[in-house]
């Protein structure tokens, strides 16, 4: 059976008891300037607490726009993006760490910025964040001395430590060999469960998406709104080399080629 949904008929298909949204976003369009072309239009969106959603598309169909206004970094030109008052936190492709400072350091910063102001309460929650990412060995070390996978985990326990029940990821991993990224995926999926959280996940790795995802979310381009979704019917814990995940990325990426030819005639 396949695991596409068309948008159009998704909701004849929903639960009768869904579970509370994390994420709803009803009407969205977003433009950079009042003459631009809208980046985003028409986008109507909903991610159910606890749930792990994986949005792909075609580089500019403003996966990372669509981020960023749901972090709360800039306003949508119309349209409403409804948290029901919990936080976000967003993690970048890059890790962004001070390299001057340890990863503890680095971590204890957030927490600062977040409002904790004990540094020994700090010392404490920062060690047990890089704990959570069993990172807890290596907080004297600075970036420079970890590897590219041990600087995202720490980039996660600090994105952690602003105590934000959704987590928003712009391609964390795209910067990181295959191995690396596989492991990465059992750390952030133990993570996702042991907390509870909700998860935005952008990728431009489709076969990534099948492996991570609740659901997949296809962008459309010129401007960016919800094109199609994919539920992801596979049991965990999954393999990203598993028949069932190549399965389904095989039909996400046959639609996404199919837009990606739509606008290249």
């Amino acid at each position: 059976m396949s695991a596409f949904i068309d948008t159009a008929s998704a909701s004849s298909t929903a639960s009768s008891a869904p579970r509370p949204m994390a994420i709803t976003i009803t009407g969205l369009e977003h433009r950079y300037n009042t003459t631009a072309s809208p980046v985003l239009s028409g986008l109507d969106l909903s991610v159910a607490d606890g749930e792990f959603l994986c949005i792909v598309g075609a580089s500019g169909c403003g996966k990372t726009t669509l981020l960023h206004l749901m972090a709360g970094l800039g306003e949508p030109s119309s349209g409403t993006i409804d948290l029901g008052g919990r936080q976000t936190s967003l993690m970048f492709q890059e890790h962004a760490l001070f390299s001057w400072l340890t990863a503890q350091r680095n971590v204890e910063l957030a927490l600062k910025l977040s409002g904790v102001r004990d540094r020994r309460e700090r010392s404490a929650r920062a060690l047990e964040l890089l704990a959570t990412v069993r990172l807890e060995s290596h907080a004297d070390r600075r970036p420079h001395e970890l590897s590219g996978g041990m600087r995202q985990r720490v980039a996660l326990a600090r994105a952690l430590a602003q105590d934000a029940t959704i987590l928003l990821m712009d391609e964390p991993f795209g910067a990181l060999d295959a191995m690396t990224r596989d492991l990465l995926h059992d750390e952030l999926e133990r993570v996702w469960q042991e907390r509870q959280l909700s998860i935005v996940f952008v990728t431009h790795n489709v076969r990534e998406a099948a492996r991570l995802g609740d659901r997949i979310i296809l962008l459309g381009s010129r401007p960016g709104r919800v094109l199609s979704e994919f539920q992801v019917p596979i049991d965990r814990p999954r393999r990203i080399e598993s028949p069932d995940v190549s399965a389904l990325a095989a039909e996400v990426t046959a639609a996404l080629r199919t837009e990606v030819s739509r606008h290249g005639h």
